[in-house]
């Protein structure tokens, strides 16, 4: 049987593979992991041993984490170390993610895209090169209609949060009203 220290190493080597897999680092995932699975904030100290990597690394990707909001940062009264705790709303954390790394660098392969097609239909279609032309164009066509589509399915995802987000909030202003409508003699 395996203790939860082994199954919270292991989870933290997970999470490490799969910041890797999305372009972050390895130290990122990890950092998170060691977050995620810690009932009471953390500092840099104390993420040391858990995560194995320097102080300094750890604190260029604990900023990196507070950008992308995954982590927030936890101030103790009379202690100058800084404690960190893991953002659990991954609804979220995959929003400001979008919105601010995939999404940029996705409009930049579909635009990419779409310039290499319009570089492709601008040469004549004739001689030697007629049938590369058309096989390029097509193949060209099918990724930038593809992009397309993953660019609709983002912003219907981000669009799908605002809703979430505003859906809760005019609950809570409708239930402030009732409320103070009540106390009201």
């Amino acid at each position: 049987m395996t203790t939860l220290d082994e199954t919270r190493q292991s989870f933290i080597e997970n999470l490490s593979r799969i910041s890797q897999f999305w372009g972050y680092s390895r130290a990122m995932g990890a950092l998170y992991g060691a977050l995620y699975l810690s009932p009471a904030p953390l500092s840099l100290d104390d993420l040391m041993p858990i995560v194995g990597v320097t102080k300094g690394a750890i604190s260029t990707n604990i900023r990196a984490l507070e950008q992308l909001g995954m982590v927030h940062k936890h101030v103790r009264t009379g202690d100058r170390k800084d404690y960190y705790q893991a953002d659990t709303d991954f609804w979220k954390i995959t929003r400001t993610i979008l919105e601010r790394r995939q999404k940029p660098e996705f409009d930049k392969a579909l635009n990419d895209v779409s310039l290499a097609l319009q570089k492709v239909r601008s040469r004549p279609h004739s001689g030697a090169e007629a049938g590369l032309v058309k096989f390029y164009e097509e193949r060209l066509l099918a990724m930038e209609s593809f992009f397309h589509t993953v660019d609709s399915v983002v912003a219907l995802l981000l669009q799908i949060e605002r809703l979430r987000v505003e859906g809760l909030r005019s609950f809570l202003r409708i239930n402030s009203v009732k409320r103070t409508r009540k106390r009201i003699p």
